[in-house]
């Protein structure tokens, strides 16, 4: 079963096309380390919460957007093996410098525990795209 991994960043909105860039010139690297699919998102509808939301899980300015993306594995060893490469692989000191605050961003992996697209855990009234 696939692993993924998640991240949780607030980019300053002038900044959207330099991230985007920067997303756009990492995602090869990531597929040649073995990731099966990396999907960034930007916040369109972010609420305010009353106890915690987005905003303050990463302490966004209110000139900030959310960005919640993600990098799909096979495995989560495959996950720890690119994490091993990125530490002396000359390619990610090269990029540009990150365009957001990289101390507010958070992160994790995650073990998919049910999945409309897959068939192991597939609700009944679901139905895979093809």
């Amino acid at each position: 079963m696939s692993y993924i991994q998640g991240f949780l960043v607030a980019v300053p909105k002038a900044n959207k096309q330099a991230y985007i860039e920067s997303a756009k010139a990492a995602s090869p690297i990531f597929k040649e380390y073995g990731a099966v699919r990396m999907v960034e998102t930007w916040s369109e509808d972010i609420a305010d919460g009353k106890v915690t939301d987005f905003k303050r899980a990463v302490k966004a300015e209110p000139d900030e957007a959310i960005v919640f993306s993600w990098i799909e594995w096979p495995d989560k060893q495959t996950c720890d093996a690119a994490g091993e490469k990125m530490e002396t692989d000359a390619r990610w000191s090269e990029m540009p410098e990150m365009p957001f605050d990289g101390k507010r961003m958070i992160w994790g992996g995650f073990e998919p525990i049910f999945d409309t697209q897959g068939e192991q855990g597939l609700a009944p009234g679901f139905a895979t795209s093809a």
